[in-house]
């Protein structure tokens, strides 16, 4: 019944059931670390390791366990195991991994919802809030915006408009974790068997949000810097942890540095009234720079489309392009070609 609380139905223990033939144990990953995890499994938590044989079948380090993922462990010793397999996951939310090569960072797997944190105490930014509301389309997950830190905003309804302009579908909900008006809105978004992941900047009040619906002080917390509003690290690692209620809730460090891991339909997902817009225009290719009969060239000029959400589109837009370019082998690979071709033709002007 533990595991059907977090989240196990049929489609887990379906897919589990090979395993299951192997005397292997049904878990799933609470915490993540390099090559260390730990357990939840029915009858206790275990502290695990992936197999070799785990190692070498995964294509590339996003395959291999993360916080939330549903596991296959064959149990070594007393409180040990080694995972043996990653069933495959629902959804999963990702990023561009740090540094120069295009590879993927998987965070966490089987969400159900993804509560992207905003603090209302100054470093509030819609452009940061439409990164993670494309990353979130990505992941599969349905996005709710929290709008943490209300009781130190002098105008929470105005800055609720603003996002809800942004979030489009995805509800808006303001809340204070250390005052009112509580975090009682989030709550109606709990549920035993669904999952839950914490998602912001350093500072914005996750802990103190996973400890309001824990009900009790599980997670570290820390003041922010008064003169930037912005706060240090006090998770230092994702974790999941079972609610109170059922359902499982994961707590995840801020992120400085979100680069994006997503296609540009997730982008136009996420700024649906001007991809709607861009099809519109008189021809297929426009490239909204002046074209005749250019339908968002049009929607800026009358203000329908503001200028702040364009450049945020455009931007996001290039990203995606230059990720789908370098991660497709294909198009990687005429994109070199073309590129080593301009290479070619400007040493041959420089030499005439």
């Amino acid at each position: 019944m533990l595991l059907e609380s977090l989240g196990a139905g049929a489609a887990v223990y379906g897919a589990f059931q090979c395993h299951a033939a192997r005397g292997l144990v049904l878990g799933r990953v609470a915490f993540a670390h390099r090559d260390r995890y730990r357990l939840i499994t029915e009858m206790e938590e275990l502290e695990a390791e992936p197999s070799g044989s785990l190692w070498f079948r995964s294509p590339d380090a996003a395959a291999m366990p993360v916080v939330g993922d549903w596991v296959a462990a064959r149990v070594v010793g007393p409180g040990q195991a080694l995972v043996e397999a990653v069933l495959p996951r629902r959804t999963c939310f990702s990023r561009r991994a740090p540094g120069k090569r295009e590879e993927q960072q998987a965070l966490s797997a089987n969400i159900d919802l993804v509560f992207l944190v905003c603090a209302l105490d100054g470093d509030f930014s819609l452009p940061r809030l439409e990164r993670y509301l494309t990353l979130a389309t990505e992941s599969g997950a349905s996005p709710v915006v929290v709008l943490n830190k209300a009781d130190l905003c002098g105008d929470p309804a105005g800055r609720i408009r603003q996002t809800a302009a942004v979030a489009r579908d995805a509800p808006v909900v303001a809340t204070s974790a250390l005052g009112s008006p509580g975090v009682a809105g989030l709550r109606t978004f709990l549920a035993p068997g669904r999952t839950v992941a914490l998602l912001g900047s350093s500072g914005v009040g996750k802990s103190s949000i996973a400890n309001a619906l824990l009900g009790e002080d599980r997670q570290r917390t820390a003041d922010v810097r008064a003169q930037d509003g912005k706060g240090r690290h006090t998770t230092s690692h994702r974790q999941l942890l079972a609610l109170p209620g059922g359902g499982a809730l994961i707590d995840t460090p801020g992120m400085r540095e979100l680069q994006l891991w997503a296609s540009g339909d997730s982008v136009d997902e996420t700024f649906d009234e001007i991809a709607a817009t861009a099809r519109a225009c008189r021809f297929r290719n426009c490239s909204h720079q002046g074209e005749p009969g250019c339908a968002v060239r049009q929607a800026l000029d009358a203000g329908a489309i503001s200028a702040e959400r364009w450049q945020s589109y455009q931007k996001l837009r290039a990203e995606a392009k230059w990720h789908e370019r370098l991660t497709e082998p294909l198009r990687a690979q005429e994109y070199k070609r073309w590129v080593k071709s301009i290479h070619k033709s400007h040493r041959q002007g420089r030499k005439q």
